[in-house]
């Protein structure tokens, strides 16, 4: 099997940016994430905290569950929701 250096790199670069940080608001969120909040058109922008965040993702999963298959913005809240407990919970 023959490595091609070039697709090594642009899938490199491709990891890097879906993974890149963005502080909005009071809430970091990957490129990734940011991609499929805007796909299910779930605003994003004026949210208060990661809680709020949570829910409105929730909320629009609840209300859609029987339209589409939402396994993205489904693994999105658990994603949330982990980091919720880990970086903002008192242990």
């Amino acid at each position: 099997m023959k490595i091609n250096k070039q697709e090594i790199d642009k899938y490199i670069q491709s990891t890097i940016n879906d993974n890149k940080f963005n502080k909005i608001n009071n809430i970091y969120l990957s490129n990734r994430q940011v991609r499929i909040l805007n796909k299910y058109n779930i605003g994003y922008q004026n949210v208060i905290d990661i809680r709020q965040l949570i829910f409105k993702v929730e909320e629009f999963i609840n209300e859609n569950y029987l339209c589409q298959d939402m396994e993205d913005l489904e693994n999105l809240s658990q994603e949330l929701a982990e980091f919720n407990y880990y970086y903002n919970t008192n242990k």
